[in-house]
């Protein structure tokens, strides 16, 4: 069974190097590059979430899906369109209904900032705009009984914009555990990375 890492906007995969190092199925883990994805394609969420599709189902078997941000966002809308090929689902900094409001202040602050500031993310600053424009209308709350697989949600005490509705979606799903990271905020895979390791691999042993 393969494990797939999906990193948020702002990080590249390596961002979950520690954290999958700390794992006992690091072997069997696989950075996927959102950037890389999107190579030569429109910077748009449909077109992100197709090309990821298309990554996920050249996998043999089952696989096991750990996104944040972003990558929990692509995470939660493949589980929901193919519940029989995710047998586990690591949600971290979830949203499953778009913040408009949120989005919107964000690419207002994106437009402020310089084309040198979105080098590190491996994306252009247009295309930034464009993916987090197209994602204001993401709204899973009808789909998410779809989800069939164990589910950890997994927040840090820190990230404000994102605990509340981190403990509603785990609400939402079946067979789903909340997991609070004390004295870390939005980016746990880099602020806590032998910590979320460790919760990761409790949640691992779990499914097997």
């Amino acid at each position: 069974m393969k494990y797939l890492y999906l990193h948020g906007l702002g990080q590249k995969p390596d961002s979950w190097n520690k954290v999958i190092k700390g794992t006992k199925v690091s072997e069997s883990s696989i950075n996927l590059s959102l950037a890389e994805m999107l190579e030569g394609k429109s910077a748009t969420y449909k077109e992100l979430y197709s090309v990821f599709s298309s990554e996920c189902g050249k996998e043999k078997g089952g696989i096991v899906l750990c996104g944040l941000s972003l990558g929990a966002v692509l995470a939660l809308n493949y589980a929901i369109d193919h519940p029989d090929k995710v047998k586990a689902l690591v949600l971290i900094a979830a949203q499953y209904k778009m913040p408009k409001k949120l989005l919107k202040v964000q690419n207002m602050l994106f437009h402020l900032m310089p084309n040198s500031a979105f080098n590190k993310m491996g994306f252009k600053k247009a295309d930034v705009i464009s993916l987090c424009g197209t994602m204001a209308e993401l709204d899973f709350r009808d789909s998410l009984h779809k989800v069939s697989c164990p589910v950890l949600v997994v927040c840090g005490e820190k990230d404000n914009a994102n605990k509340k509705t981190s403990k509603e979606l785990c609400h939402y799903l079946n067979n789903s555990c909340f997991h609070e990271l004390m004295k870390t905020g939005h980016e746990a895979n880099l602020e806590a990375p032998e910590e979320l390791a460790i919760v990761l691999q409790k949640f691992y042993d779990s499914i097997r």
